[in-house]
């Protein structure tokens, strides 16, 4: 059934834009990410407009994260001191997004840099988890005992100071650093699309030693209010979003959420973690492809102001 969306301009598959909202969701509720980092580039090729792409799929991550952290509310596995701390970060992180979206718009390099963006982050992120999920399954399988990242072990960023205790985390760490990654978060939501969780979640289990059963709540949590606000900026300066798109997607995500969280539980640590590796790096692999392959159609015919150029 197809359905035209008034913003991107183009009739798309209905139960098509369902599915993958479905999807997307589903690996939000298991791996604590927003799943713009699929759901962008899966928009994208489907022939939606990257600006359109990336400003609507903004409702799609707040949806799916409602969806998740509601599950690990129940669970209490979320630490809201945390959280807010990485909002405040993020909200100013995404102010400077838009206007740097804005502005690569008008220079007409905008999905030029969104796919060099997912090139790099992707394929740094996903192969550092990839390399540290592989030791650690094999570690596992030859008996030794998988390296713990205990609360209480220290790094370099546990000795910067204005330091704040986060109870439910079990962690005394400075402020610092967890601002820093809520403002790197709200930028990356803001340009690429992106609900910032694939930087997200290794970066609080690596850096800061968060413990695994309470990044991915907390990560869904923060990523709610940052996204959100990105969806604000984005439909009051850049006018990108299709309420239409948004719609279906939000349907399909706030479902998929759910059964997520469900399989997520199931897994070990390094399993979700592995599993997420392999995902990042195929994404990044069909952005690549993208970037590189030789187009069918090499010039393209556009109408402006009447005229055939």
């Amino acid at each position: 059934m197809e359905i035209y969306l008034p913003i991107a301009e183009i009739a798309v598959n209905m139960f098509m834009l369902l599915g993958m909202g479905a999807a997307v969701g589903f690996l939000s509720g298991m791996f604590g990410v927003g799943g713009g980092f699929l759901l962008t580039p899966l928009l994208i090729f489907t022939g939606i407009p990257p600006a359109v792409a990336v400003a609507t799929q903004t409702g799609q991550i707040v949806a799916s994260s409602v969806s998740g952290a509601l599950a690990h509310w129940r669970r209490k596995t979320i630490d809201i001191a945390l959280g807010v701390l990485l909002i405040a970060g993020g909200i100013v992180g995404a102010a400077i997004g838009v206007v740097l979206f804005r502005l690569l718009r008008s220079f007409g390099q905008l999905d030029l840099i969104v796919a060099l963006l997912y090139v790099v982050f992707l394929g740094g992120v996903g192969g550092l988890m990839l390399l540290e999920s592989g030791r650690a399954l094999l570690r596992r399988r030859m008996g030794r005992p998988v390296a713990a990242r205990r609360p209480g072990q220290h790094t370099w960023l546990h000795r910067l100071p204005v330091k704040m205790r986060f109870k439910r985390s079990k962690l005394y760490i400075s402020v610092l650093p967890v601002a820093g990654l809520g403002a790197l978060t709200g930028l990356l939501v803001a340009i690429m699309g992106v609900g910032g969780g694939f930087i997200m979640v290794p970066a609080m289990i690596y850096l800061l030693r968060v413990p695994t059963n309470v990044v991915i709540g907390t990560s869904l949590f923060q990523i709610i209010f940052v996204t959100a606000f990105a969806a604000v900026l984005h439909a009051v300066s850049t006018q990108s979003i299709d309420a239409v798109l948004a719609l279906l997607l939000m349907v399909g995500g706030v479902i998929g959420a759910q059964f997520g969280v469900q399989a997520g539980q199931k897994l070990r640590g390094e399993h979700l973690r592995l599993l997420l590796a392999l995902l990042v790096l195929a994404v990044c692999g069909r952005v690549l492809y993208g970037l590189v392959a030789t187009p069918d159609d090499l010039y393209v015919l556009t109408t402006v102001t009447g005229q055939v150029e």
